[in-house]
């Protein structure tokens, strides 16, 4: 048991599949015992995986900058709620705050926060585990990119390692343990 934090869409405008794996994502970490890191917003992905594990009773922590509170809708029902000057200072709190890092589709605000959180795993600033969850091929093509990255030698084998990939909820809650 640990603190999650969990990166993915706050759009609106998505397929209701994501939202769904969202909920299940929420409720999965609520019966592991875990408590949600997330980007503090109550809409898209980001509210309904918070629902989610506030419905299964887990304990929800958000962080915010100032400047999305009002874009992206703050969660006014998270258990926490704290509030940063700008995105670095939003991301470099949830990175302090998490024990683990899951990441579900989303996009380039996700990207961001997922090599954020590799890199520095990468250079053994932390040892958090990293998981990114690759439902239905979501993240393929980003992965054989990167695959091709280390074959020309941009990126080291050794960092690809680190990063946890996996295709399903059950198998996400396992690399997180």
């Amino acid at each position: 048991m640990g603190a999650v934090c969990v990166f993915c869409a706050s759009s609106t405008a998505i397929d209701p599949r994501w939202l769904e794996l969202a909920r299940e994502v929420g409720a999965g970490l609520a019966a592991a015992g875990h408590t949600l890191v997330s980007g503090g917003g109550r809409v898209g992905m980001m509210g309904t995986v918070a629902q989610g594990a506030r419905a299964g009773g887990a304990h929800t922590l958000g962080v915010m900058a100032q400047v999305l509170i009002i874009r992206e809708v703050a969660d006014l029902d998270a258990d926490e709620l704290l509030t940063t000057v700008d995105l670095a200072e939003r991301k470099s709190l949830m990175m302090t705050k998490a024990d683990a890092f899951l990441v579900l589709p989303g996009g380039i605000g996700t990207l961001d926060e997922l090599f954020e959180v590799w890199t520095t795993a990468s250079l053994s600033m932390h040892a958090k585990p990293v998981v990114l969850l690759n439902v239905d091929g979501f993240y393929t093509g980003l992965l054989d990119w990167l695959r091709g990255l280390a074959t020309a030698g941009f990126v080291r084998s050794q960092a690809l390692d680190q990063l946890s990939i996996v295709e399903t909820v059950d198998e996400a809650l396992a690399a997180l343990a």
